[in-house]
């Protein structure tokens, strides 16, 4: 199944049937007076939030919406049918906006959750309701409400409780597969991500999310690359994992450039908890280790962790640093800067 977190729609909600201008004909009924029903009311259209889909695919091949209109009245006071509601069904983390792409309409982030992004109009009145004491035999009716007719923008940000950033051929890849059931296309060049993938990574009998978005490079914030469209994706997390190569020339610029495009993103992401991991440390040995540690820790100002996804060595540590920030995450206020181990 391709991946796909954005999707233009365009929706329409029902209009609502016309009123009915009627009047009563039976044998030996000779003033039978106005007998028209009310149109239909028309049909809404919904948003809803549904299990089993990770992806807004759906979205790519479908783009209009179009609820059903009502029915018109009918004569015997008879109303028109209800025209059919249509409902949407997205993915977990699926935000709503409005044609502008700034406008949040909703957020929906639990299953079953529900949302009237186009109400249908009113059917109208038929002659019948215009009865009175003086007008007995009314001839007008009301038109029915038309419907709401708008285009929105789905945008799909993944449900995961961490989240790797890091450059290209940083190892995130190798280290989610290692972590968790999570299989992600791992290669020796560039870009071999090109789509988020989640893994499910366990450690001391408990379980994470951990979301892996494609590498980010110096410029990502203008489109370079693959751009910094994937981004909204660990803009959920409680945690970010920043991998640094350790093989690098220079591990200190490997981290500013991440550091800087965080921030030209999103200084909410930017502030966001992080712990900073050095990888591939099974092809350094103990004096390019501990020069590379110390430079890291210099631009960073932070205590950095030292792992091998390959080897398995420092792997398990970080898990528990990571887990450690979720629990400290969910007991306070995301807003509160960034945490210093």
């Amino acid at each position: 199944m391709k991946f796909l977190d954005l999707a233009r729609v365009t929706i329409r909600s029902g209009g609502g049937g016309s009123g009915c201008v009627s009047f009563r004909r039976e044998k030996f009924i000779e003033y039978g007076g106005p007998d028209g029903g009310d149109g239909g009311r028309g049909g809404d259209v919904w948003a809803e939030c549904v299990d089993g889909l990770n992806t807004l695919i759906d979205f790519r091949y479908l783009q209009h919406f179009f609820a059903k209109s009502g029915q018109p009245g009918m004569g015997k006071g008879r109303t028109g049918r209800d025209g059919d509601s249509i409902v949407l069904r997205v993915p977990e983390g699926t935000e709503i906006l409005d044609e502008d792409q700034e406008t949040v309409i909703a957020d929906l982030t639990e299953v079953g959750q529900r949302v009237l992004l186009a109400k249908g109009g009113n059917g109208g009145w038929g002659n019948l309701q215009f009865k009175s004491s003086t007008n007995q035999s009314p001839r007008r009716a009301n038109s029915g409400q038309p419907g709401v007719e708008r285009e929105i923008w789905l945008r799909l940000k993944l449900i995961a409780d961490a989240g790797l950033a890091g450059l290209p051929n940083a190892g995130k890849s190798t280290f989610l597969a290692a972590t968790s059931n999570a299989r992600p296309k791992i290669a020796d060049y560039p870009f071999t991500t090109l789509h988020p993938n989640l893994g499910v990574v366990g450690v001391d009998a408990r379980e994470f999310v951990m979301a892996d978005i494609p590498g980010l490079i110096e410029g990502a914030s203008e489109g370079r690359g693959l751009g910094d469209q994937f981004l909204g994706h660990v803009e959920r997390c409680a945690v970010l994992l920043q991998l640094v190569d350790g093989t690098a020339e220079d591990v200190a610029e490997d981290w500013r450039i991440i550091d800087t495009e965080l921030h030209a993103y999103s200084p909410d992401v930017a502030l966001k908890p992080r712990i900073v991991a050095m990888n591939k440390i099974d092809a350094l040995d103990d004096e390019e280790r501990t020069e590379k540690l110390a430079a890291l820790e210099a631009a960073s100002r932070r205590k950095v962790m030292m792992l091998s996804a390959v080897s398995g060595e420092g792997v398990q540590d970080v898990l528990r640093a990571v887990i450690r920030q979720i629990d400290k995450g969910r007991e306070a206020p995301e807003d509160e800067g960034a945490w210093q181990p």
